[in-house]
């Protein structure tokens, strides 16, 4: 479960970072934006074209994609995600009023840190320019 998760999460950003190199591509590249053949200049059902900066981003998709599979699938990587995968199961997790309560208590000490920096700097600063400047 933990490995097929760690596999499609990576392969969603991949899928991301390959998109933007496409558009990349076809906007800084004007070559590989013309189509390869002009008498079919897209793919009909994905509406695709067909095209340099589209070949070198599929390229670039299946490689990543076969190495992601392959790290994913290396007993060591496995092994890891698996145990990851058995201690999360052995988590308690907080309930709704522990979690409000906690980010209550939290935002408290913020706010009074926040505070007493601020003050902190405006004494100091107070000090500093008496003995700075008399």
């Amino acid at each position: 479960m933990a490995r097929m998760a760690v596999f499609w999460s990576a392969a969603i950003l991949i899928f991301y970072g390959c998109s933007s190199l496409h558009q990349e591509l076809k906007a800084r590249v004007p070559a590989l934006a013309r189509p390869i053949f002009p008498e079919m200049p897209s793919i009909a059902i994905l509406a695709i074209d067909l095209n340099g900066a589209f070949l070198i981003t599929l390229v670039v998709f299946a490689g990543a994609i076969v190495l992601l599979r392959r790290w994913v699938e290396k007993p060591k990587n496995a092994d890891l995600l698996i145990e990851t995968e058995q201690e999360l199961r052995k988590v308690t997790w907080p309930t709704l009023p522990e979690v409000v309560n906690s980010s209550v208590i939290v935002i408290i000490c913020v706010i009074f840190l926040m505070a007493f920096l601020a003050g902190a700097d405006w004494f100091l600063a107070q000090i500093t320019r008496y003995v700075l400047f008399g």
